[in-house]
């Protein structure tokens, strides 16, 4: 049995696979580095697998707080994992889009699955969850609740700011001047979908295009995104542990080597 653990800013994700990479158990706890989400995380995928510690032949960490944590066997980037988990859903996929809690990814993979090219976006709000969270406080609304107000918009207010700080006064102005909720999560939606387009241009963008992390789940800036690129997006199954999958397929790979 295989171990791959995902510790992001914001969640921790563990994924449990067998030696015939079918995958056991799989559990995503909304707390990150720092704090007890992680062993969390692998006490469900366990229990979920019905196996215990012990079990686990081998495992690997990866996520912005793989630094962090000394229990795994190995650490390992979260752009390999990212490119490891999407080639084994989805081996078609040629770029990966990943926008996390604090951050996004963008990967370019070659017709074997292998990472070419990447980049990432780490140093600023602007693009990534966080910034919905910031959209989601102001319109008075939970995270998931965007999407919905998104699909009853009836045009796309314009957040000009880059800066999310600014963003955020930028909205409650014009929330002041009588915008609808409906339209400004819409704007929201494309403020992220712009900044990310940005980052994916300057690597170029080979179809087929997948979308991973948390934010993949919002319908609203998966189809903004897709406008912004100009390609069809396709969400993975399951795309929060897309990084913890890749990690344990890794474990599986080293352990046999």
């Amino acid at each position: 049995m295989f171990l791959g653990i995902d510790i992001g800013s914001s969640s921790s994700k563990a994924v449990i696979l067998d030696e015939n990479l079918n995958l056991l158990g799989k559990a995503v706890i909304n707390t990150g580095t720092g704090t007890l989400g992680p062993e969390k995380a692998i006490e469900i995928a366990l229990s979920k697998a019905g196996l215990s510690r012990e079990a686990i032949k081998y495992s690997i960490v990866t996520g912005y707080g793989r630094i962090t944590y000394a229990k795994a066997d190995k650490q390992i980037t979260e752009i390999s994992c990212h490119a490891k988990g999407v080639a084994f859903m989805e081996p078609n996929a040629r770029t990966v889009i990943d926008i996390g809690g604090q951050d996004v990814k963008v990967i370019r993979l070659d017709d074997g699955g292998r990472v070419e090219n990447f980049v990432m976006n780490d140093k600023c709000a602007a693009g990534t969850g966080r910034f919905l969270e910031v959209m989601a406080r102001i319109l008075d609304c939970d995270i998931e609740m965007l999407a919905s107000l998104d699909a009853e918009s009836t045009k796309e207010i314009i957040i000009s700011n880059t800066c999310t700080v600014f963003a955020e006064s930028e909205v409650i102005s014009q929330l002041s001047s009588g915008a609808k909720r409906e339209n400004v999560a819409k704007g929201a939606h494309h403020a992220v979908a712009k900044r990310v387009a940005g980052l994916a241009h300057r690597i170029g963008i080979r179809p087929e295009v997948v979308m991973t992390g948390g934010v993949a789940l919002n319908k609203g800036v998966v189809s903004a995104l897709s406008q912004e690129i100009g390609q069809p997006i396709s969400v993975v199954k399951n795309p929060q542990i897309v990084g913890a999958l890749g990690a344990a397929l890794f474990a599986a790979e080293m352990f046999k080597k």
